[in-house]
């Protein structure tokens, strides 16, 4: 799977919030000075190229949804940050964010607790 744009990634955003969406919709969830219509209508085209989305025609128009869920997309997105980053460890990772203080003890410690509810 490709690394996204900035600009992607604002407008899978903007799908994955409404789930399917026209182009206008897209344009209301992304963040002010709002883009051009016909940039985003050209950087929806290259996200369907890419294989990110898929459309339903209605008539002249198009409606756009997902073909890549958030969820792998984030999955990859974080994998590669770790891998770029960290040595590909997570716990080099989380050192960083302990040692930087952007994550306190409590939060390692819920982490920690996610970690023992997950094992069978």
């Amino acid at each position: 799977m490709q690394k996204l744009a900035k600009r992607e990634e604002q407008i899978m955003h903007a799908v994955w919030a409404v789930e399917k969406a026209f182009i206008k919709d897209i344009i209301a969830e992304l963040p002010d000075p709002k883009p051009h219509y016909n940039t985003i209508a050209t950087m929806v085209r290259i996200l369907e190229d890419k294989g990110f989305l898929a459309h339903q025609a209605f008539g002249n128009t198009f409606q756009y949804y997902a073909l890549v869920s958030k969820e792998d997309y984030q999955r990859q997105a974080v994998g590669d940050l770790i891998k770029q980053y960290f040595d590909n460890s997570y716990p080099n990772m989380l050192a960083y964010f302990a040692k930087s203080e952007k994550i306190s003890e409590a939060e390692l410690e819920e982490i920690v607790q996610i970690i023992k509810n997950k094992k069978p």
